[in-house]
Protein backbone atom coordinates (compact mmCIF):
# COMPACT_ATOMS: atom_id res chain seq x y z
CA UNK A 1 0.00 0.00 0.00
CA UNK A 2 1.27 3.51 -0.80
CA UNK A 3 2.30 5.46 1.86
CA UNK A 4 -0.50 8.05 1.63
CA UNK A 5 -2.59 5.63 1.54
CA UNK A 6 -1.89 3.99 4.76
CA UNK A 7 -1.82 7.12 6.15
CA UNK A 8 -5.30 8.18 5.06
CA UNK A 9 -6.86 5.08 5.87
CA UNK A 10 -5.58 6.09 9.49
CA UNK A 11 -7.58 8.91 9.89
CA UNK A 12 -10.49 6.68 9.05
CA UNK A 13 -10.43 5.93 12.68
CA UNK A 14 -12.21 9.16 13.87
CA UNK A 15 -15.11 10.00 16.37
CA UNK A 16 -17.92 11.98 15.94
CA UNK A 17 -15.83 15.37 16.66
CA UNK A 18 -12.97 14.46 14.32
CA UNK A 19 -10.80 13.42 16.98
CA UNK A 20 -8.80 9.70 16.42
CA UNK A 21 -10.67 6.84 17.79
CA UNK A 22 -8.60 4.82 19.47
CA UNK A 23 -11.10 2.19 21.10
CA UNK A 24 -12.33 1.75 17.07
CA UNK A 25 -8.60 1.46 15.87
CA UNK A 26 -8.31 -1.30 17.95
CA UNK A 27 -11.20 -2.90 17.04
CA UNK A 28 -9.87 -2.89 13.54
CA UNK A 29 -6.64 -4.54 14.78
CA UNK A 30 -3.81 -1.78 14.48
CA UNK A 31 -1.44 -1.02 16.69
CA UNK A 32 -1.94 1.80 18.72
CA UNK A 33 0.32 3.75 20.93
CA UNK A 34 -0.49 7.35 22.77
CA UNK A 35 -3.20 7.76 20.57
CA UNK A 36 -1.94 7.45 17.19
CA UNK A 37 -2.15 4.13 15.48
CA UNK A 38 2.14 2.97 14.96
CA UNK A 39 3.82 2.54 11.07
CA UNK A 40 5.28 -1.03 12.16
CA UNK A 41 6.52 -0.48 8.81
CA UNK A 42 9.15 2.22 9.96
CA UNK A 43 9.84 0.23 12.71
CA UNK A 44 13.81 -0.20 13.29
CA UNK A 45 14.83 -3.80 13.02
CA UNK A 46 15.43 -4.09 16.19
CA UNK A 47 11.84 -3.20 17.87
CA UNK A 48 8.72 -4.71 17.51
CA UNK A 49 4.87 -3.20 18.27
CA UNK A 50 3.94 -5.33 21.80
CA UNK A 51 0.04 -5.33 21.89
CA UNK A 52 -1.43 -3.44 24.46
CA UNK A 53 2.35 -2.58 25.60
CA UNK A 54 3.77 -0.09 23.33
CA UNK A 55 6.83 -0.71 21.08
CA UNK A 56 9.67 -2.81 22.40
CA UNK A 57 13.54 -2.42 21.24
CA UNK A 58 15.60 -5.47 21.76
CA UNK A 59 18.69 -3.73 22.54
CA UNK A 60 17.03 -3.38 26.12
CA UNK A 61 19.40 -5.14 28.49
CA UNK A 62 18.07 -3.90 31.85
CA UNK A 63 14.64 -5.14 31.43
CA UNK A 64 11.65 -6.86 29.36
CA UNK A 65 9.85 -2.65 28.98
CA UNK A 66 8.16 -1.26 26.38
CA UNK A 67 9.86 2.49 25.70
CA UNK A 68 5.77 3.02 26.94
CA UNK A 69 6.43 1.46 30.18
CA UNK A 70 10.24 2.26 30.31
CA UNK A 71 8.60 6.14 30.87
CA UNK A 72 6.45 5.16 33.98
CA UNK A 73 8.86 3.39 35.48
CA UNK A 74 11.41 6.11 35.44
CA UNK A 75 9.40 7.88 37.87
CA UNK A 76 11.61 8.27 41.20
CA UNK A 77 8.43 7.89 43.50
CA UNK A 78 6.97 5.12 43.91
CA UNK A 79 2.86 4.94 45.57
CA UNK A 80 2.07 1.46 46.83
CA UNK A 81 0.25 0.63 50.01
CA UNK A 82 -0.12 -2.12 52.10
CA UNK A 83 -3.31 -3.57 50.85
CA UNK A 84 -5.01 -6.49 52.37
CA UNK A 85 -3.90 -8.97 49.79
CA UNK A 86 -1.21 -12.02 49.51
CA UNK A 87 -2.11 -12.88 53.17
CA UNK A 88 -1.31 -9.61 54.80
CA UNK A 89 -2.36 -10.50 58.22
CA UNK A 90 0.13 -13.62 58.24
CA UNK A 91 2.90 -11.87 56.38
CA UNK A 92 2.72 -8.77 58.95
CA UNK A 93 3.84 -11.00 61.82
CA UNK A 94 7.37 -10.31 60.37
CA UNK A 95 6.88 -6.14 60.63
CA UNK A 96 9.59 -5.61 58.09
CA UNK A 97 7.88 -7.40 55.42
CA UNK A 98 7.43 -5.64 52.21
CA UNK A 99 4.60 -5.33 49.59
CA UNK A 100 5.00 -8.47 47.17
CA UNK A 101 3.35 -6.31 43.99
CA UNK A 102 5.72 -3.36 45.13
CA UNK A 103 8.54 -6.25 45.23
CA UNK A 104 7.31 -7.76 41.53
CA UNK A 105 7.24 -4.07 40.29
CA UNK A 106 10.99 -3.11 41.38
CA UNK A 107 11.90 -7.04 40.07
CA UNK A 108 10.05 -5.75 35.98
CA UNK A 109 12.46 -2.53 36.16
CA UNK A 110 15.82 -4.26 36.78
CA UNK A 111 15.24 -7.95 35.48
CA UNK A 112 14.20 -9.75 32.53
CA UNK A 113 11.64 -12.99 32.12
CA UNK A 114 13.64 -16.17 33.03
CA UNK A 115 16.35 -14.04 35.36
CA UNK A 116 17.62 -14.90 39.12
CA UNK A 117 16.92 -12.87 41.84
CA UNK A 118 18.66 -13.17 45.01
CA UNK A 119 17.09 -11.82 48.41
CA UNK A 120 19.66 -12.51 51.11
CA UNK A 121 18.11 -11.19 54.01
CA UNK A 122 14.19 -12.59 52.32
CA UNK A 123 12.35 -12.62 55.66
CA UNK A 124 8.96 -13.70 54.88
CA UNK A 125 9.63 -13.96 51.06
CA UNK A 126 8.54 -10.66 49.78
CA UNK A 127 10.78 -10.57 47.24
CA UNK A 128 10.11 -14.29 46.49
CA UNK A 129 6.67 -13.88 45.78
CA UNK A 130 7.14 -11.33 43.74
CA UNK A 131 9.49 -12.98 41.63
CA UNK A 132 6.38 -15.43 41.35
CA UNK A 133 3.82 -12.59 40.48
CA UNK A 134 6.06 -11.43 37.48
CA UNK A 135 4.46 -14.50 35.89
CA UNK A 136 1.03 -13.80 35.67
CA UNK A 137 1.04 -9.75 36.46
CA UNK A 138 4.78 -8.78 34.64
CA UNK A 139 6.97 -10.05 31.73
CA UNK A 140 7.35 -13.20 32.74
CA UNK A 141 8.50 -15.48 35.95
CA UNK A 142 11.54 -15.10 37.65
CA UNK A 143 13.64 -17.38 39.36
CA UNK A 144 14.04 -16.43 42.89
CA UNK A 145 16.67 -17.38 46.12
CA UNK A 146 16.12 -16.33 49.05
CA UNK A 147 18.36 -16.84 52.36
CA UNK A 148 16.54 -16.75 56.03
CA UNK A 149 18.28 -17.97 59.58
CA UNK A 150 14.90 -17.96 61.05
CA UNK A 151 12.54 -20.57 60.83
CA UNK A 152 9.54 -19.19 61.78
CA UNK A 153 9.45 -16.74 58.71
CA UNK A 154 10.08 -19.56 56.24
CA UNK A 155 7.44 -21.32 57.69
CA UNK A 156 5.12 -18.61 57.21
CA UNK A 157 6.45 -18.10 53.40
CA UNK A 158 5.35 -21.79 53.39
CA UNK A 159 2.40 -21.05 54.61
CA UNK A 160 1.46 -17.78 52.71
CA UNK A 161 2.26 -19.60 49.33
CA UNK A 162 0.02 -22.41 50.30
CA UNK A 163 -3.46 -19.74 51.50
CA UNK A 164 -2.61 -17.55 48.26
CA UNK A 165 -2.90 -20.33 46.12
CA UNK A 166 -5.59 -22.29 47.32
CA UNK A 167 -7.61 -18.83 46.99
CA UNK A 168 -6.17 -18.32 43.63
CA UNK A 169 -7.39 -21.77 42.53
CA UNK A 170 -11.00 -20.91 43.73
CA UNK A 171 -10.65 -17.80 41.69
CA UNK A 172 -9.72 -20.04 38.50
CA UNK A 173 -6.52 -18.39 38.71
CA UNK A 174 -3.19 -20.23 37.92
CA UNK A 175 -0.80 -20.59 41.17
CA UNK A 176 1.98 -18.80 41.99
CA UNK A 177 5.58 -20.35 41.07
CA UNK A 178 7.03 -21.65 44.50
CA UNK A 179 10.72 -19.88 44.91
CA UNK A 180 13.42 -21.41 47.25
CA UNK A 181 13.91 -20.31 50.44
CA UNK A 182 17.48 -21.68 51.87
CA UNK A 183 17.63 -21.72 55.73
CA UNK A 184 20.79 -20.36 57.38
CA UNK A 185 23.28 -17.16 57.48
CA UNK A 186 23.78 -15.62 54.55
CA UNK A 187 26.89 -14.97 55.22
CA UNK A 188 27.83 -18.81 54.74
CA UNK A 189 24.59 -19.21 52.12
CA UNK A 190 26.29 -17.11 49.47
CA UNK A 191 29.07 -19.18 49.15
CA UNK A 192 26.91 -22.03 47.66
CA UNK A 193 26.45 -19.70 44.78
CA UNK A 194 28.69 -19.43 41.92
CA UNK A 195 30.06 -16.33 41.29
CA UNK A 196 28.02 -13.91 38.37
CA UNK A 197 24.52 -16.58 38.64
CA UNK A 198 22.56 -13.61 40.05
CA UNK A 199 20.86 -10.87 37.66
CA UNK A 200 18.99 -9.22 40.31
CA UNK A 201 19.79 -8.55 43.95
CA UNK A 202 16.42 -7.29 45.75
CA UNK A 203 16.50 -7.11 49.74
CA UNK A 204 15.60 -4.82 52.64
CA UNK A 205 18.10 -4.76 54.95
CA UNK A 206 18.75 -5.53 58.75
CA UNK A 207 19.70 -2.62 60.57
CA UNK A 208 20.74 -4.97 64.08
CA UNK A 209 19.58 -8.04 65.80
CA UNK A 210 15.92 -6.95 65.80
CA UNK A 211 15.11 -11.10 65.47
CA UNK A 212 16.58 -11.19 69.25
CA UNK A 213 14.54 -8.69 70.95
CA UNK A 214 11.01 -9.15 72.06
CA UNK A 215 8.64 -6.69 70.19
CA UNK A 216 6.18 -4.93 72.21
CA UNK A 217 2.74 -5.30 70.02
CA UNK A 218 0.14 -3.87 72.01
CA UNK A 219 -1.90 -0.65 71.90
CA UNK A 220 0.53 1.64 73.61
CA UNK A 221 3.47 0.91 71.98
CA UNK A 222 1.55 1.05 68.81
CA UNK A 223 0.42 4.33 69.25
CA UNK A 224 3.09 6.03 71.53
CA UNK A 225 6.14 4.58 70.55
CA UNK A 226 7.23 4.32 66.99
CA UNK A 227 11.10 3.68 68.08
CA UNK A 228 14.58 2.81 66.74
CA UNK A 229 17.83 3.44 67.23
CA UNK A 230 21.61 2.08 67.30
CA UNK A 231 23.02 2.51 70.91
CA UNK A 232 19.76 2.46 73.15
CA UNK A 233 15.71 2.58 72.82
CA UNK A 234 14.61 5.20 74.62
CA UNK A 235 11.11 7.56 74.46
CA UNK A 236 13.19 9.82 72.40
CA UNK A 237 13.48 7.81 69.09
CA UNK A 238 10.45 8.60 66.50
CA UNK A 239 10.78 7.17 63.30
CA UNK A 240 7.29 6.50 61.00
CA UNK A 241 6.17 3.15 60.97
CA UNK A 242 3.21 1.15 62.36
CA UNK A 243 3.35 -2.30 64.31
CA UNK A 244 2.75 -4.12 61.24
CA UNK A 245 5.92 -2.57 59.46
CA UNK A 246 8.40 -2.78 62.54
CA UNK A 247 10.74 -6.21 62.73
CA UNK A 248 13.96 -7.16 61.93
CA UNK A 249 14.47 -5.19 58.64
CA UNK A 250 14.39 -1.75 59.52
CA UNK A 251 15.11 0.39 62.57
CA UNK A 252 12.96 3.69 60.73
CA UNK A 253 9.65 1.04 60.88
CA UNK A 254 10.42 -0.34 64.74
CA UNK A 255 8.32 -0.45 67.95
CA UNK A 256 9.64 -0.18 71.07
CA UNK A 257 11.00 -3.19 73.04
CA UNK A 258 10.67 -3.48 76.47
CA UNK A 259 13.48 -2.68 78.91
CA UNK A 260 16.09 -5.66 78.07
CA UNK A 261 19.57 -6.46 79.37
CA UNK A 262 20.23 -7.59 75.92
CA UNK A 263 19.69 -4.15 74.47
CA UNK A 264 21.87 -3.94 71.01
CA UNK A 265 25.23 -2.39 71.46
CA UNK A 266 26.03 -1.81 67.68
CA UNK A 267 26.70 1.14 66.98
CA UNK A 268 26.03 2.97 63.20
CA UNK A 269 29.36 2.44 61.95
CA UNK A 270 29.76 -1.07 62.59
CA UNK A 271 26.59 -1.80 61.62
CA UNK A 272 27.98 0.22 58.09
CA UNK A 273 31.02 -2.02 58.31
CA UNK A 274 28.97 -5.29 58.71
CA UNK A 275 26.75 -4.24 55.54
CA UNK A 276 29.48 -3.50 53.68
CA UNK A 277 31.69 -6.40 54.44
CA UNK A 278 28.29 -8.42 53.52
CA UNK A 279 27.36 -6.77 50.66
CA UNK A 280 31.02 -6.84 48.77
CA UNK A 281 30.82 -10.82 49.17
CA UNK A 282 27.30 -10.73 47.25
CA UNK A 283 27.93 -8.68 44.56
CA UNK A 284 30.43 -11.27 43.63
CA UNK A 285 27.26 -13.04 42.51
CA UNK A 286 25.69 -10.66 40.65
CA UNK A 287 26.39 -10.57 36.75
CA UNK A 288 28.52 -7.89 35.68
CA UNK A 289 25.01 -6.12 34.02
CA UNK A 290 22.96 -7.10 36.91
CA UNK A 291 21.79 -4.79 39.64
CA UNK A 292 21.57 -4.39 43.32
CA UNK A 293 18.45 -2.80 44.91
CA UNK A 294 18.39 -2.11 48.68
CA UNK A 295 15.02 -1.07 50.72
CA UNK A 296 16.34 1.23 53.48
CA UNK A 297 14.81 4.14 55.62
CA UNK A 298 15.74 7.27 57.13
CA UNK A 299 15.99 7.52 61.37
CA UNK A 300 14.60 10.48 63.34
CA UNK A 301 15.99 10.72 66.21
CA UNK A 302 16.07 13.22 69.02
CA UNK A 303 14.83 15.89 66.62
CA UNK A 304 17.76 15.73 64.24
CA UNK A 305 17.99 12.98 60.78
CA UNK A 306 19.83 10.40 60.54
CA UNK A 307 20.41 9.62 56.87
CA UNK A 308 20.71 6.02 56.71
CA UNK A 309 20.26 5.86 53.17
CA UNK A 310 23.11 8.28 52.12
CA UNK A 311 24.89 6.43 54.95
CA UNK A 312 24.93 3.13 53.81
CA UNK A 313 25.22 4.13 49.47
CA UNK A 314 28.84 5.88 50.83
CA UNK A 315 29.56 2.72 52.61
CA UNK A 316 28.82 0.42 49.96
CA UNK A 317 30.21 2.34 46.78
CA UNK A 318 34.00 2.80 48.95
CA UNK A 319 33.95 -0.69 50.11
CA UNK A 320 32.60 -2.86 47.55
CA UNK A 321 32.30 -2.48 43.51
CA UNK A 322 28.74 -1.17 43.36
CA UNK A 323 28.12 2.08 42.34
CA UNK A 324 25.00 4.28 43.45
CA UNK A 325 22.54 4.80 40.08
CA UNK A 326 19.93 5.78 41.64
CA UNK A 327 17.49 6.73 44.39
CA UNK A 328 13.72 6.01 44.38
CA UNK A 329 11.55 6.89 46.94
CA UNK A 330 8.66 4.20 48.26
CA UNK A 331 5.86 6.11 49.14
CA UNK A 332 2.52 4.29 51.31
CA UNK A 333 -0.27 6.32 51.34
CA UNK A 334 -2.01 3.68 53.42
CA UNK A 335 0.28 4.53 56.54
CA UNK A 336 -1.59 5.51 59.91
CA UNK A 337 -0.97 8.86 60.75
CA UNK A 338 -0.03 9.99 64.36
CA UNK A 339 -0.26 13.12 66.60
CA UNK A 340 3.88 13.49 67.17
CA UNK A 341 5.08 16.92 68.68
CA UNK A 342 1.42 18.58 68.57
CA UNK A 343 1.21 21.53 69.28
CA UNK A 344 4.66 22.06 70.32
CA UNK A 345 7.14 21.15 68.00
CA UNK A 346 6.87 19.72 64.91
CA UNK A 347 7.86 16.35 63.89
CA UNK A 348 7.70 14.68 60.67
CA UNK A 349 5.58 10.98 59.51
CA UNK A 350 8.02 8.96 58.10
CA UNK A 351 5.32 7.89 54.80
CA UNK A 352 8.26 6.84 52.82
CA UNK A 353 11.62 4.71 52.67
CA UNK A 354 14.47 4.83 50.07
CA UNK A 355 15.20 2.12 47.42
CA UNK A 356 18.65 2.45 46.36
CA UNK A 357 20.20 1.36 42.96
CA UNK A 358 22.83 -0.17 42.72
CA UNK A 359 25.11 -1.48 39.58
CA UNK A 360 28.39 -3.13 39.73
CA UNK A 361 31.22 -0.68 39.12
CA UNK A 362 32.70 -2.35 36.02
CA UNK A 363 29.49 -3.15 34.06
CA UNK A 364 29.29 -1.04 31.30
Amino acid sequence: MPDEDRHRQSRLFTDDDGGFDAERAREQSLPVEDGEVVDTDELADHQHYVEGRGIYDERNRVNDLTGKEWKFATKSVIAQGYPPAVQHELRSEHGGQKPPRLCAELIGRFSTAGDTVLDPFAGVGGTLLGASFCEHEGTGLREAIGFEQNDRWIDIYEEVLERENADRRERGEPPLAAQELRHGDCAELIDDLEADSVDLLLTDVPYWHMDELEQTRNERATRESKLGSFDTVDDTDLAGGDADDAADGDVTDSVASEPTDEAPTQTKAEWLAEMADKFDRFTDAVSPDGHVVVFIGDMYRDQSYEFLSADLARALESETSLTLAANLIWYDPSKDLHVYGYPFSFVPSMVHQNVLVFRVADAE
